[in-house]
């Protein structure tokens, strides 16, 4: 798990609820493990329950106070909105009731038939369902599902019945030898094989990148262990029937009440969706799945072996040295660069250890600085070589941000001498998106535009990271944490070319959700132009002089060629990220068409 430290932003540390989780979780989900925070809990099946809210990379968990057992509330796939709801519980008083922080979370759930689990209590005169092909007989064994039945009553019922499979370990504490005592269920896991030859940062996978697939999620028996063979392709048949009459899809709530002024719940839930989706529509990007080795089977035998913190520690460390040494090549800074930023998709661990070493981060801003505006300001033209290197940079360091918000030492290294670092990262991201070059329409300028176009879209993800790292400050007093979004705004306002660059972020924003394309938007294509709306939104709504300059030369664009439904159309309802996108989209439509005195009243609830 995360370790919390004093900043801020961050939650204090429970000793005994971590203590629980380490016991009863795999090692690898408890790693992910980002925060934990104890709210009343409001849904279907709990009425003002004080529980623990346990949040993770993939779901939220709920357990008692004090901890006994440990269940899914949602897992962020099925996620369609969390909001910040601006009202007083009556069920509180006081300060309680002055300082609560209501979250609503729409997710969605399977709407089961009233007859979904009365097949034991069938006539004799019902036949059984037809069976299975012999090769597929197996493959419906009883799932998780059953393990919320021995639950107490307040505990919320789980939502797909799968998302529960990486929870539920044989114990690790004496003092509960039986898992069953805990309300958990003991899972067979496979061995694990040792690595073929020594591992490197390309092998570090403690933590993979992306969701599994719901075929990983499900928890498959073996059937000589369990029952008989016959007896076995029985249930098999009478579970895929029941499944059929539980097709069904409606949407639930599930509402979170946390009684502090500081607390950090609804930041950390919108971090862990945003990260959520774009991870989950990144993976089914062919090449994205290569470039962190990520299987599309994921069967156990061909997982990469797992290797621990203290090595993952050791081989940061090599890595980092070889980075530091002086004189190194540009080549070989290339190569160390490539690795670090494989290495950091598939490991949030390594990325920890990225903000815990400060050198690191300040020679990447530094390398930066000098290779895409140090050569650059004297002869006025970019080369090929400044723009892969300064590309991969900034790919690096975006990819760095991920999942980390609740690290202590990002926070104290962004913050530290009022933000000089951050400052300095900002300014140098932004560039002027016109390519001056000696040779206009050559194949080399072909070459080099579009080079020019690969750093663009990463100096877009890199700020939109950062704009997440201001929505969490900008909670918080100025005193507290001053890295706010409209810090970042202007900040980067003072940069010669800021303008540009973000009217070139707006250009293919509009260009995409015009009719001029038809085609639909690939997995990046989608997740790039949800960062580029949250930047265009975050213009609107904290800056009214960056705002002015989006209204007057994108107004006609906005209000005549980008389309609510034309974006429909070009974002596949199978991403993730296309929702979101959708309601980006409509947030900034609207706000094209509102003086900047409304803009803040009308969104300040809704985040970014």
């Amino acid at each position: 798990m995360a370790r919390t430290g004093s900043g801020t932003l961050l939650c204090r540390r429970n000793i005994k609820l971590d203590s629980f989780l380490k016991r009863n979780t795999e090692r690898a989900v408890y790693e992910r493990i980002r925060t934990y925070e104890p709210c009343v809990v409001i849904s279907e099946t709990i009425n003002k329950v004080y529980m623990h809210v346990v949040l993770s990379d993939e779901c939220v968990y709920l357990t008692e106070y004090p901890p006994r057992t440990l269940t899914t509330a949602f897992s962020f796939r099925r996620v369609r909105d969390i909001e910040l709801v601006n009202d007083l519980p009556d069920f509180l008083s006081g300060k309680d009731r002055e300082l609560c922080q209501h979250v609503r979370i729409t997710y969605l759930t399977e709407k089961r038939a009233a007859k979904g689990r009365d097949w034991l209590r069938r006539g004799k005169r019902e036949g059984l369902p037809p069976a299975a092909p012999p090769s597929r007989r197996n493959s419906h064994s009883p799932t998780i599902i059953h393990t919320l039945e021995g639950y107490p009553a307040h505990m919320i019922q789980s939502e797909g019945g799968t998302d529960e499979v990486h929870l539920l370990p044989p114990t690790r504490s004496a003092s509960w030898p039986n898992p069953e005592s805990l309300g958990l269920l003991k899972v067979p896991h496979p061995p694990t094989q040792p690595p073929s030859k020594p591992p490197s940062l390309y092998s570090l996978s403690s933590s993979p990148s992306v969701s599994p697939s719901p075929s990983d999620q499900r928890l498959n028996i073996s059937e000589s262990a369990q029952v008989p063979r016959r007896m076995g392709s029985v249930l098999s048949r009478l579970l895929r029937r029941d499944g059929a009459y539980s097709r069904e899809e409606r949407e639930a709530e599930l509402h979170l009440y946390a009684v502090s002024r500081t607390s950090r719940l609804y930041l950390h839930l919108q971090s862990s969706w945003n990260s959520y989706i774009i991870r989950s529509t990144l993976s089914l990007d062919p090449l994205y799945r290569r470039r962190c080795s990520i299987l599309s089977d994921s069967t156990p035998d061909k997982r990469l072996p797992s290797i621990s913190l203290e090595r993952t520690a050791h081989l940061f460390g090599q890595l980092s040295a070889e980075l530091l040494q002086e004189e190194i090549s540009v080549e070989s800074l290339y190569m160390l660069l490539q690795e670090l930023r494989t290495a950091a998709h598939r490991n949030v661990a390594l990325r920890r250890l990225f903000w815990r070493s400060s050198e690191v981060c300040v020679f990447l801003v530094q390398t930066l600085e000098e290779s895409l505006h140090g050569c650059q300001s004297l002869s006025e033209v970019y080369t090929a070589d400044q723009l892969l290197l300064s590309t991969l940079i900034v790919q690096t360091l975006a990819v760095m941000f991920r999942e980390t918000e609740v690290e202590a030492a990002r926070h104290i290294l962004l913050s530290a001498k009022k933000g000089a670092l951050a400052s300095r990262m900002l300014l140098a991201l932004i560039c002027d998106p016109e390519l001056q070059t000696e040779n206009q329409g050559s194949l080399a300028d072909c070459e080099l535009q579009a080079l020019l176009a690969d750093y663009l879209d990463a100096a877009c993800s890199l700020l939109f990271e950062m704009l997440l790292v201001g929505q969490e400050a900008s909670r918080c007093s100025p005193a507290e944490n001053f890295v706010s979004v409209g810090w970042i705004l202007r900040v980067i306002q003072t940069h010669p070319h800021l303008l540009d660059f973000l009217s070139y972020q707006a250009q293919h924003v509009v260009l995409v959700l015009s009719d001029l394309q038809e085609s639909f938007l690939s997995p990046a294509q989608s997740v790039l132009l949800f960062q580029r709306c949250r930047l265009l939104l975050a213009c609107l709504q904290y800056n009214s002089q960056l705002a002015q300059h989006l209204r007057s030369h994108f107004r006609e664009e906005f209000r005549y060629s980008v389309k609510l439904s034309c974006a429909g159309e070009k974002l596949p309802l199978q991403y993730p990220i296309s929702q979101p996108t959708l309601r980006l989209v409509e947030q900034i439509l609207t706000l094209h068409r509102l003086p900047h005195t409304n803009t803040r009243a009308l969104t300040s609830e809704k985040g970014l």
